[in-house]
């Protein structure tokens, strides 16, 4: 069984391949992992992971 077209294959010939010329489809926008969790992800750290940040008892 032969595999469908990929969409890589298919895109040949469009400018962009899908990802947009305004918006780039850049490697890591937001930074790695959990970069930025004190400034730019603030809202979700808080939202998804109350606590994250911050002490609590007894740490050796």
């Amino acid at each position: 069984m032969t595999t469908s077209l990929k969409k890589n294959r298919k895109k040949r010939g469009h400018v962009s391949a899908g990802h947009g010329r305004i918006g780039k489809h850049r490697k890591h926008p937001g930074g790695r992992g959990n970069a930025g969790g004190m400034h730019h992800h603030r809202i979700l750290f808080d939202k998804y992971h109350p606590g994250y940040f911050g002490k609590v008892g007894m740490r050796y």
